[in-house]
């Protein structure tokens, strides 16, 4: 920074962004690139710019069969703890 008195702040942030500015390597510079260009599928994506690949009729039968399995997962989930908690049969360890 120069310290000049009356400079404008937006000399001033431009300069400190200059003296700050990171210095990246070829191979740092491509992996950036890379990334960026990995990234772009997911903001099209995001944009609403990519046919969706599942119709209203098949998401609601996903989501009937999302929840049937979800039911599932609790009977089984309650039957096992009722189970832990029998005693054991007289004999068995």
């Amino acid at each position: 920074m120069t310290g000049k008195q009356g400079s404008s702040p937006e000399s001033i942030v431009r300069e400190i962004k200059r003296q700050t500015r990171r210095k990246f390597t070829a191979e740092e510079e491509i992996r950036i690139v890379l990334e960026g260009l990995r990234g772009e599928a997911g903001k099209r994506q995001l944009n609403g710019d990519t046919i969706r690949e599942a119709g209203s009729d098949e998401v609601k039968e996903l989501r009937l069969e999302n929840d049937a399995l979800k039911m599932l997962v609790a009977e089984l989930t309650l039957r096992n703890r009722m189970a832990m908690l029998e005693p054991l049969p007289n004999g068995v360890s």
